[in-house]
């Protein structure tokens, strides 16, 4: 079986960071997952003994806690820095732009759009920077707008840095043509999208295409989505273990990415087993 690669694929420049923090912190604990890859979370473990939290009272004083490349919700941060642990940021800069974006417009009265998950981490963290709650709304898709009542004329959007361009600006759009004053940031991460054209470029071209990365992770699931739509035979594996005999019969030329938060020794481990064949 010939494989070939993405041009563009795998670790992002938040999660190199936040890997390289953890690793220098041996015996720390991240609050909540500190990527969305439970294969690398397992290696931090093993390798350096780091630690998880995933509530803020299981937090000691004396503990060094390394908040997760997606951020914390502003009151969490608060909370943590108030206790005597040594508190260290490895928020993805990337999704502290979005943050401070949301508390400077909604301190100027605009209300708030956020294009993304309202459960991701990432999205949670982002909503609580605005100052009125009840005027920051998230969505998902365009028909999500017709039930919002803004409280001011003025209105202010940002993305999830994960999220398909594409959808954002059919959001905006729609925004623009029903209000006089909207401010639009795109918080999408290059990554993100040189990761995802890449992915659409391969799988126009392959037989099978295989993405590596977590079945919890947003940019993950979104390289999966844009290569089912070129490549009927598209897979969504975390390692491996999960790749199965049948979906290579009668095929030629695999393509492979990754999502932002895959190792590449597990992706190495992956083009091995399907180069065998």
């Amino acid at each position: 079986m010939k494989v070939k690669l993405a041009s563009s694929y795998g670790f992002c420049f938040g999660v190199k960071r936040a890997i390289d923090i953890a690793q220098g912190y041996e015996n720390s604990s991240t609050m909540g997952p500190l990527i969305h890859n439970q294969n690398e979370i397992d290696r931090l473990k093993k390798d350096y003994n780091v630690g998880l939290y995933r509530e803020l009272n299981e937090v000691k004083d004396t503990d060094t806690v390394i908040i997760r490349t997606h951020g914390i919700p502003k009151n969490d941060l608060k909370d943590l820095k108030s206790k005597d642990a040594k508190v260290i940021n490895a928020t993805c800069p990337f999704v502290t732009t979005p943050q401070q974006i949301v508390k400077k417009m909604s301190d100027q009265n605009y209300s708030i759009i956020i294009f993304g998950d309202e459960e991701h981490p990432e999205v949670k963290g982002v909503k609580s920077y605005g100052k009125d709650q009840d005027d920051v709304h998230v969505v998902i898709e365009q028909k999500d707008l017709d039930n919002i009542r803004f409280k001011h004329d003025k209105i202010a959007t940002v993305a999830q840095t994960t999220k398909k361009k594409e959808e954002y600006l059919k959001i905006v759009n729609t925004l623009i043509l029903k209000h006089k004053e909207v401010r639009v940031f795109n918080t999408i991460c290059d990554a993100t999208f040189e990761n995802q054209d890449a992915a659409r470029d391969l799988s126009k071209e392959v037989d099978i295409m295989v993405v590596i990365g977590g079945k919890n992770s947003s940019n993950t699931k979104q390289l999966h989505s844009i290569c089912k739509e070129n490549c009927e035979n598209s897979y969504l594996i975390e390692n491996s273990s999960e790749l199965e005999n049948k979906w290579f019969n009668d095929k030629k030329l695999c393509g492979i990415t990754a999502g932002a938060s895959t190792p590449d020794w597990i992706i190495q481990q992956v083009v091995h087993k399907i180069e065998d064949y």
